[in-house]
């Protein structure tokens, strides 16, 4: 698989903190890596990066084969926040509104919405599950319903990369597998390279197929089968302090605590 995000010796820092050192990263088009590390390891710096949102200091990034400076086709990147756990309930929107907004920059700010973009909107629903639910408004559903219907609205651009910052705070528990269940599908399904920040590696490792582990320095990048061999002492290492694994109801499970 070709490379579609591609990071070389990427440093950054804020005044005189170093939150990234050296950082060196292939995504190969159609992977789902999982980046994990303790809060404070860089990883939002990283994604803001990757996102336009913060200006390279050192090092290179190039997305789609294209150095990060000259890119200008941003439809080409989906991105979700954490924006479940912050929303605001009273916001007078439904949810077909919500995913329609994500096609501003494709049609124009104030061009007459067609019946064709009405499809995208609806078949972005349906990939996420959530087609029963476009005329509610947003501010009704739950958190992991939330959730899905802002991964609809990255989704309904067509983008060939999602990138997903801890898209599991303000899901409920139990809700947790199916939602990684769905961007699992995206992936394979629909071929969409996933980039996803999260703590709760045990949950998804049966869905991911590589792992990152950052903290200011990349201590691991590898396949899921490479990143479960590793031993504890290891993951302590990496993160600062002993680990333990909490397992979870499934074949791989655990969580890093």
């Amino acid at each position: 698989m070709d490379p579609i995000i591609k990071i070389d010796h990427v440093y950054y820092r804020y005044e005189k903190d170093i939150v990234l050192h050296d950082i060196d990263l292939t995504i190969p088009e159609g992977a789902f890596l999982a980046i994990v590390g303790p809060n404070g390891s860089g990883k939002s710096t990283l994604l803001k990066l990757l996102l336009g949102l913060l200006k390279l200091q050192n090092g290179n990034i190039s997305l789609f084969g294209q150095d990060i400076s000259k890119f200008k086709d941003w439809q080409q990147i989906g991105y979700v926040s954490q924006k479940a756990n912050s929303f605001n309930t009273g916001f007078p929107a439904t949810v077909f509104e919500v995913v329609a907004s994500g096609l501003t920059k494709k049609i124009g700010m104030f061009k007459f919405f067609q019946k064709a973009h009405a499809e995208k909107v609806m078949s972005a629903l349906a990939s996420v599950g959530m087609t029963a639910f476009s005329n509610r408004n947003i501010g009704e559903l739950s958190g992991g319903q939330q959730q899905r219907v802002f991964i609809a609205r990255a989704l309904v651009s067509d983008p060939r990369v999602l990138i997903l910052d801890e898209p599991t705070v303000g899901v409920d528990a139990e809700n947790v597998n199916s939602f990684y269940q769905m961007l699992n599908e995206l992936n394979k399904k629909a071929g969409i390279t996933l980039l996803l920040v999260t703590h709760d590696i045990g949950t998804i490792s049966e869905k991911v197929s590589h792992v990152a582990c950052l903290n200011k320095k990349l201590y691991f990048h590898g396949d899921i089968n490479e990143f479960e061999q590793m031993r504890m002492e290891e993951m302590s290492k990496f993160y600062g302090h002993d680990v333990q694994l909490i397992s979870h109801q499934h074949e791989h499970g655990g969580v890093l605590s």
